[in-house]
C-alpha cells in the first residue's frame, strides 16, 4: 500500500527552482510540461491585448501564466492559468506578499495544448469556477475557438468571425476570436 505525502502551499512556494513549473491539486504536486511554440504564441498574444487594454483604462493588473492562485487549503490546491485578471478594487485591496495569490482570479484563461485532455480541461474549469472565477476563457488553437464558461450552466462557444468580450469582468476589451490565432 503505497501512501502520497501532500505538498502544502507554503512548502510548494520554498521548493528550489528545477526548472519546471509546477501546481498543486489537493496537496498533490502536479509538473507542467512545457508547451509548444503554437500554445505559446496563442498565450502571449492574447496576454498583450489584454494587458493593453487594461493597462489603459486602469482596470487591475494581468498575470502571466508562472502566477499561482491558492484556490484552498488543508489539502492545499495551487493552480496557474495561462494568463489570469484581477479587478482593481480586490487587487489594491491585497497585502504585498511574496506569497500565491489568496484566491482565485476574476478571470481566468486556459489554452489548450496538445497534450491536454478533455477531463482535464473540464477539471480546470470547475475548479476555476468553483473557487470564485467569474469567467473562464478556454482558448482552442485547434479549433480555432474560444469558450467561455460564467458557470457550469452559462456555456458559450465563440467561432473565428465571432466577438470575444470582457463583459462585465473586463469592461471595454474586446477582440475577434480570429485574431487570437494570428500568426499560428
Amino acid at each position: 500500500m503505497s501512501t502520497t505525502t501532500l505538498v502544502t502551499a507554503d512548502q510548494l512556494l520554498r521548493m528550489p527552482d528545477d526548472g519546471h513549473r509546477h501546481e498543486l491539486v489537493a496537496g498533490v504536486l502536479r509538473k507542467m510540461v512545457p508547451a509548444g511554440w503554437k500554445h505559446g504564441a496563442v498565450a502571449g498574444g492574447l496576454h498583450g491585448r489584454l494587458e493593453q487594454h487594461v493597462r489603459e483604462h486602469g482596470l487591475g493588473q494581468v498575470f502571466a501564466a508562472e502566477t499561482g492562485f491558492l484556490l484552498t487549503r488543508d489539502p492545499d490546491t495551487v493552480r496557474a492559468p495561462d494568463i489570469a485578471f484581477i479587478q482593481k478594487v480586490r487587487f489594491e485591496a491585497a497585502k504585498s506578499a511574496d506569497a500565491f495569490w489568496p484566491g482565485s482570479p476574476d478571470l481566468a484563461v486556459e489554452v489548450i495544448s496538445p497534450g491536454d485532455t478533455i477531463s482535464d480541461v473540464d477539471d480546470k474549469v470547475r475548479m476555476w469556477l468553483d473557487a470564485g472565477t467569474s469567467v473562464v476563457w478556454v482558448v482552442n488553437p485547434k479549433w480555432r475557438n474560444v469558450t467561455v464558461y460564467r458557470s457550469p450552466t452559462d456555456i458559450r462557444t465563440l467561432t473565428e468571425n465571432e466577438q470575444l468580450d470582457g463583459g462585465d469582468v473586463v469592461p471595454g476589451f474586446s477582440c475577434r476570436v480570429g485574431e487570437i490565432f494570428a500568426g499560428t
